[in-house]
């Protein structure tokens, strides 16, 4: 997802809004795909009934779910977000991860699974050839990933790994 709009200020009585477009605003814009607002980290999809350009950054919206001033009053200042229509070459997915040498301290070990999580995704590792050990798939945990190399350099907390 990335951010394409700013809800600027209200726009009639009927909860319309005015929308600051960024650069990045899909110039195919429908009604038939929705805008998304962040509410506790979480895409909520709002759904455009009118959506009107106005001037060359700008547009005049109503969506379905912000049927009164003072509901879309909740939401000026907000980021409107649209889904990635073309995936990025270097975007890659954790399962792609599997199979990528790992590095922790002076312990060596290898990805063999990717626990997905909304909470908590964890890899799994195998390090110096013993069990399975469940490492959360934390940015502040990964130091660094070589790509080309199929490596991954770790910076655990002790006690972490303790085999």
């Amino acid at each position: 997802m990335q951010a394409v709009a700013r809800i600027s200020k209200l726009f009639g009585t009927d909860g319309g809004v005015l929308l600051n477009l960024y650069e990045n605003f899909p110039e195919d814009f429908t009604s038939d795909t929705p805008l998304f607002v962040m509410a506790d980290n979480l895409p909520v999809p709002l759904w455009c009934e009118r959506f009107e350009p106005h001037g060359s950054r700008g547009a005049r919206a109503l969506f379905s779910d912000l049927d009164t001033a003072k509901r879309a009053g909740e939401f000026v200042g907000r980021e409107l977000y649209a889904e990635n229509a073309e995936t990025d070459d270097d975007e890659f997915v954790m399962e792609d991860l599997i199979g990528f040498s790992v590095t922790a301290g002076g312990r060596r070990g290898t990805v063999t699974d990717f626990y997905d999580s909304d909470v908590n995704p964890l890899l799994g590792i195998t390090f110096d050839g013993r069990d399975e050990c469940l490492v959360p798939a934390a940015e502040e945990f990964i130091a660094g990933i070589d790509f080309d190399g199929r490596h991954i350099r770790m910076v655990l907390p002790d006690g972490l790994i303790d085999l």
